[in-house]
């Protein structure tokens, strides 16, 4: 891909979820167009794995109820460690982390959006939380220093990078030795069709830049990544399924966790 698609790409991805961050109501995970309550996407993201406990303990107007999976459930957090989230958006998984490192630990969380990240700092200021910092950036060119953090976070999102090898590369270049990936991401099954693929729409969906499972394993071993494990999680199938209906998206990308350490 060129680095003007690249662009196209990002500008695409920039413009729709800057548009989810400015609507009272947020608005789900997918190319629909309608619109989520608080309750649609509390029980979206009760669907996705989060505890009932974790949706009451995050800032209200943080879960705009996107998503597909809970990274959190694979993460493992410890007191004291230092969490980086990659497309952190609103601050959800930010403020659920933070509770689990406690006052020792920080949570960092990047965004490429500037309407996102005035949400999430509205969060921050509003609950007091003096562990949580967002910053302004690209996943593909993290705002944070080499071997500083221990657990990096993200759901949903380096399916919309347009280059994931370089946010596997920055990924390993900011954790500590030990470090570990705990993410929720979409996977492709299988070569999706050209027409959907080149879609972007599909693609600030989180359809049509999809990596297949292969793929990902192989970017995240040439990144300098060990122990790689990418489960794939076949029920998600039908919540995909609502994303854009009509397009069978659901029988060429499903949801997976992706887990991976640096030595």
């Amino acid at each position: 891909m060129s680095e003007t698609s690249k662009d196209k790409v990002r500008a695409a991805v920039r413009g729709r979820y800057g548009e989810i961050a400015t609507l009272q109501s947020g608005t789900c995970c997918g190319g629909g167009a309608s619109c989520c309550t608080p309750a649609d996407m509390a029980a979206a993201s009760a669907a996705l794995g989060y505890s009932a406990d974790e949706l009451a303990a995050a800032p209200e107007g943080a879960n705009l109820g996107l998503g597909c999976g809970n990274p959190q459930a694979i993460a493992a957090l410890k007191a004291g460690e230092r969490v980086l989230d990659l497309g952190s958006g609103a601050g959800f998984d930010c403020f659920l982390a933070a509770r689990q490192v406690g006052s020792t630990g920080q949570v960092i969380g990047v965004d490429m959006t500037p309407d996102m990240l005035s949400r999430a700092r509205a969060n921050v200021e509003a609950g007091g939380h003096a562990n949580v910092d967002f910053r302004l950036g690209e996943i593909e060119h993290l705002p944070v220093a080499d071997g500083t953090v221990d657990v990096i976070l993200s759901n949903c999102v380096i399916n919309l990078s347009p280059d994931k090898g370089q946010v596997f590369r920055e990924a390993h270049r900011v954790l500590r030795g030990g470090g570990r990936l705990a993410i929720s991401d979409v996977v492709a099954l299988t070569e999706l069709p050209a027409a959907l693929k080149a879609d972007l729409d599909a693609y600030a969906g989180c359809v049509s830049g999809a990596a297949l499972v292969d793929e990902l394993e192989a970017l995240l071993l040439a990144a300098g990544f060990s122990r790689v494990r990418i489960q794939v999680k076949e029920e998600s199938r039908a919540f995909i399924k609502e994303w854009f209906p009509g397009s069978g998206a659901e029988a060429y990308v499903a949801s997976a966790t992706i887990e991976a350490i640096k030595d």
